[in-house]
């Protein structure tokens, strides 16, 4: 068996496209998947199977939740092992008090060299950009926070294929995927 989390795209934001948890918990034992728990609202799913393969398991939920609640879910899928090499792989200083920081998931077959093509010129001082595998790391500082030019990014259809979480949210999702459900 191998651990996964699932990011949902979209659902329980302002109040458009709720999802109840529970419903997406079992909606995912009822199609097999093990040890199935949720993390805060936003759509973060943990969970065990045998499947091995990570674009198969997309294309499978992207499918399932669709057909399960009858609204397109964008979902990225990340094994435990993924997770952990997305957190010891970030940039130094991502976890500083002094920034608000977040990992931007990206959507196979979507890559990090396309991402960033199309990424606009942010505020130099205030905005961050790393690239990683299949992510992107970006922070701002905090005091700084409303100077950021990422939302200009954000309403670039390239951004329909990512999905963002906090640092904070990021970390404690992989202390989860560490401990038994």
């Amino acid at each position: 068996m191998t651990s996964y989390v699932a990011l949902l795209r979209g659902i329980n934001v302002g109040g458009r496209n709720p999802v109840g948890m529970p419903a997406l918990v079992e909606c995912f034992e009822e199609s097999g998947y093990l040890n199935v728990r949720t993390h805060l609202q936003s759509g973060n799913v943990l969970f065990d199977t045998d499947l091995t393969d990570g674009l198969e398991l997309e294309a499978r939920l992207d499918g399932l939740l669709s057909e399960r609640f009858g609204i397109s879910i964008p979902t990225v899928v990340r094994s435990k092992d993924d997770l952990a090499g997305t957190v010891a792989n970030a940039p130094d200083g991502h976890d500083s008090e002094e920034l608000r920081s977040e990992v931007f998931f990206l959507k196979r077959p979507l890559t990090v060299e396309a991402a960033m093509q199309q990424m606009p010129e942010l505020r130099e001082g205030v905005d961050s950009i790393t690239p990683g595998a299949d992510v992107l790391y970006f922070s701002r500082v905090a005091a700084q926070a409303r100077k950021t030019r990422i939302t200009r990014f954000m309403s670039l259809p390239v951004f329909r294929q990512m999905t963002v979480r906090s640092w904070r949210t990021t970390t404690r999702l992989l202390e989860l995927s560490t401990t038994p459900g």
